[in-house]
């Protein structure tokens, strides 16, 4: 109907435009043209005339909207203040005749007397307000907003005007609304529903991997469970056999016989009653369960016999004591050593799939999975001590310098010598046998009083404070050393001279490490920004390494002449092959302060101290972050950094030594200094830090040094 209608409507139109748009001229308007003869009918030609007539009707549409845009733009620039170029607002017209908005034209006028327009002479007395423009903008802002509105803001003036609207009208509206907002309802529970069931699937498919991964968990521990209990009944009958073999004549068969049946039938009945408790592992019944090393008890039945040995009773006192200590350990750090547990497992279960079947034979022929044999190690090492105890002390200060910061102790080759330097500017060697017959006795708690040494072999005066030392783990007499004026150092301990001195630095030096492959290599890092690295046998750096931020810490890889790790200001390590220096291997990103502190514990195995607060493990080799340590308190000092192959210990601003393994993230053992001077407040002894530490390779022993100056010898103990 409506196409019928626009093409009736539009075929003279269309004509017209036809004729016009041909090449010959209009006619004049008093000329009458003969009428022309109207052409057949054709199929297609109604069907061109409607598609002429729709793109003229657009046409038209748009022109006239065009044209209404122009105008109502044109229209409202003149509606424009000409001082604030906004819509004019309470118009008021000059005796010049310009609008002006009565705040801009009055502010106008109070710093000038003439019109903003023209220029011509105006006062306050010649503006009018002009009511016509007023009540134009008016209408006008009525009709832009009616012009953004929406259909229903509409529908909703149309009805608080008192528009007539039948009945009939408005059940047919009501209707259209009703039907809308059933739409609208079923689309948003549709929405939600989509919504929801997304996330159902997303969590049932957690669930079903979290239930999958806690599957092959308990399966490790199944197998591994097996596998303890096989290796504690070949223990248990080992001992036992000894035992007997001890307490009976070796030449009586009977004896013999007797013995053997009664360690057979004892066995099995230990193995029958560890496979009926076999699925009661967890938390709840945890305290019940024995650890590894320990001796289980035995029924009325078996071999409850009374040792003839003198003291083994006080030693089963000793080992029972112990391993109840133990335990209590494993309560304490229980869930970070159920995250090692199942992170080695999983880790070395997936290696082992991948492994060859060589390797698989080894594996098996040896009974242990090599997950559970890494987490044993843990396990006994982590649980085997739980406190530092001091076995020497001795005062690295002394008359002539109040000064008394240790900033740097180190072991040399052998660990027969250690060297400690600090503020007072001075290079001391002291020889550790003095204290060394002093660890056998810890152990077994005979020291009750540290021994106190203070007389250093070897001293060695520099002109300004030192930061770091490094003793050649080649040459035993070498040690370098790095100062504040930036020099680096070389020295001769048996002649106490120095045989290098770098002075390329230009500002201090923290850092300075003999590599311990070519130990002719030394490399340092300084507050400009630069790594260098210097060779023995020459005057000048062999190679630079220029930096954006200053340099805390470097450090060679201990199994690498061509590895260094830097720790730098902008909170990043930076690992560098010394043969491609353009650009680093990896950044180790993760602390948020300053890096202090770089140390190797393997050739794949970094640790980092920072003055954030955390030390951090990274595996050089993957590239990736291994844990984080957090326990001490580290935000501005340098409070020293020591690895071995299994520990890691660092200071700590609140005097204190803490100790972490390296596979749990929290303190395994700490210590805490006391103040020597006993006039000292409060505050003054919070004000002590940590500043040293160093391991005696990898035994137990520990040196650590202070802000006051004191030196400690502490040795793990359980």
């Amino acid at each position: 109907m409506m196409g019928d209608s626009s093409v009736g409507a539009l075929v003279p139109s269309v004509k017209s435009e036809s004729k016009s748009s041909s090449i010959s001229p209009p006619e004049p308007a008093n000329t009458t043209a003969p009428p022309l003869p109207l052409p057949l009918p054709q199929p297609e030609r109604p069907l061109q005339l409607v598609e002429s007539a729709s793109e003229a009707v657009a046409m038209a549409m748009a022109m006239a909207m065009a044209v209404k845009d122009d105008a109502v733009e044109e229209m409202d620039k003149d509606f424009l203040c000409p001082i604030c170029m906004q819509i004019i607002k309470d118009a008021f017209l000059t005796a010049c005749g310009h609008s002006f908005c009565y705040m801009c034209i009055i502010t106008h006028l109070n710093n000038k007397h003439n019109c903003p327009c023209c220029t011509h002479h105006l006062t306050n007395n010649q503006l009018f307000p002009n009511f016509l423009l007023n009540k134009l903008l008016k209408k006008t802002s009525a009709r832009q907003i009616s012009k953004n509105a929406s259909p229903i803001e509409h529908l909703r003036q149309s009805l608080q005007q008192g528009c007539e609207v039948s009945v009939k009208e408005l059940d047919s509206i009501l209707s259209l609304l009703s039907e809308r907002k059933r739409k609208i309802e079923q689309d948003e529970a549709e929405t939600n529903m989509l919504i929801l069931h997304d996330f159902l699937n997303c969590l049932r498919k957690q669930k079903v991997e979290e239930l999958s991964q806690i599957q092959n968990d308990l399966h490790y521990i199944k197998e591994d469970v097996s596998v303890v209990e096989r290796r504690r009944m070949e223990l248990y009958r080992t001992k036992e056999r000894y035992s007997v073999k001890l307490r009976m004549p070796v030449d009586d068969p009977a004896a013999e016989k007797s013995r053997s049946s009664s360690i057979d039938k004892h066995s099995s009945g230990l193995m029958s009653n560890a496979r009926s408790s076999h699925g009661r592992i967890g938390s709840g019944n945890f305290q019940n369960k024995k650890v590894d090393g320990t001796r289980p008890q035995l029924s009325s039945q078996g071999f409850q016999r009374k040792d003839a040995f003198s003291g083994s009773d006080q030693q089963s006192l000793i080992q029972t004591g112990l391993a109840v200590a133990r335990k209590r350990r494993i309560h304490t750090q229980f869930n970070d050593l159920q995250e090692c547990y199942l992170q080695k497992r999983r880790t070395l279960a997936n290696q082992s799939r991948k492994t060859e079947e060589r390797d698989i034979n080894v594996i098996q022929r040896e009974g242990y999975h090599p997950g559970l044999d890494d987490f044993q190690n843990v396990l006994t090492t982590f649980t085997r001590y739980s406190r530092l105890r001091v076995i020497a002390e001795l005062k690295h200060g002394d008359l002539f310098h109040s000064a008394n910061i240790v900033s740097s102790i180190e072991f040399d080759r052998d660990d027969e010598f250690f060297a400690t330097a600090g503020v007072s500017r001075r290079i001391k060697v002291f020889e550790f046998s003095s204290v060394s017959s002093l660890l056998i006795y810890a152990l077994f708690e005979v020291v009750n009083e540290p021994a106190e040494v203070h007389c250093p072999i070897v001293e060695m005066s520099t002109r300004s404070k030192l930061s770091c030392l490094s003793w050649n783990k080649y040459t035993k007499n070498q040690i370098a050393s790095s100062d504040y004026e930036g020099i680096v150092t070389v020295w001769d301990v048996t002649t106490r001279q120095s045989i290098m001195e770098y002075e390329e630095h230009e500002k201090r030096a923290w850092s300075v490490d003999f590599s311990r492959t070519e130990p002719s290599m030394l490399v340092s890092g300084s507050d400009d920004c630069k790594v260098k690295i210097w060779c023995t046998k020459q005057e000048a750096s062999v190679l630079n390494i220029d930096m954006k931020a200053n340099i805390c810490c470097v450090k060679y890889n201990p199994g690498s002449s061509v590895h260094v790790a830097v720790g730098s200001a902008d909170h990043h390590i930076h690992y560098y092959d010394l043969r491609n220096i353009s650009a680093p291997l990896h950044v180790f990103s993760g602390h948020r302060k300053a890096v202090s502190y770089v140390k190797f514990l393997s050739n794949n195995e970094l640790a980092s101290a920072s003055t954030d607060s955390t030390l951090r493990l990274w595996d050089v080799k993957e590239n990736v972050p291994v844990r984080t340590f957090r326990g001490h308190t580290n935000e501005k000092n340098f409070v020293g950094l020591t690895v071995n192959s299994e520990y890691i210990a660092c200071g700590s601003e609140t005097n204190e030594v803490f100790v972490y393994h390296k596979a749990i993230s929290k303190p395994a053992a700490w210590h805490k200094f006391g103040s020597l001077n006993v006039d000292d407040t409060d505050d003054d002894a919070a004000s002590y830090f940590i500043s040293a530490v160093c391991w005696k390779s990898d035994s137990p022993t520990m040196l650590t040094a202070n802000s006051q100056g004191t030196i400690k010898v502490l040795v793990l103990a359980a």
